[in-house]
């Protein structure tokens, strides 16, 4: 597997967006609230991961939010899934908050996302109040991990 950052419009990025969008709207009934999408100007990077013949397998953006590095969107592909995809990207992800001097590193799921919740609390991430547009949603989860 390889991860790259990519353009955040690049053609392989907005594609991986779409099947996030649509997989959250399978689960939910909407692919989420529009102000919970990364915005562009708060991306700090956008990887892609690709497997051994260079197919997109998954993506994820860092995005400045409120003083704080916050992923969003962290997506694979369901024929990817259960192979170390998310927690490699997730990896990736906090080097390039600490390299930019992140203590912390936060994001949101939700209750109908089991196996993100089992990755993110696997991995050390902790429950924290619930923050942005899903404060006062039961769906919501928010999680935060520290950088050392």
């Amino acid at each position: 597997m390889r991860i790259d950052a990519v353009d955040f419009e690049a053609p392989v990025a907005r594609a991986l967006r779409a099947e996030a969008e649509e997989e959250l709207a399978q689960r939910y009934g909407s692919g989420g609230d529009p102000a919970s999408r990364p915005d562009p100007n708060e991306v700090l990077v956008f990887l892609v991961a690709r497997d051994a013949d260079r197919t997109p397998i998954g993506a994820a953006a860092l995005c400045a939010s409120g003083g704080a590095a916050e992923i969003k969107r962290l997506y694979v592909r369901p024929h990817a899934r259960r192979r170390g995809v998310g927690g490699a990207l997730l990896d990736r992800l906090e080097r390039e908050a600490a390299g930019r001097g992140y203590d912390a590193v936060r994001l949101e799921t939700g209750l109908r996302q089991p196996e993100a919740i089992r990755l993110y609390e696997r991995r050390g991430y902790r429950t924290i109040e619930n923050f942005g547009v899903y404060a006062d949603s039961p769906l919501a989860r928010s999680y935060e991990r520290e950088l050392s």
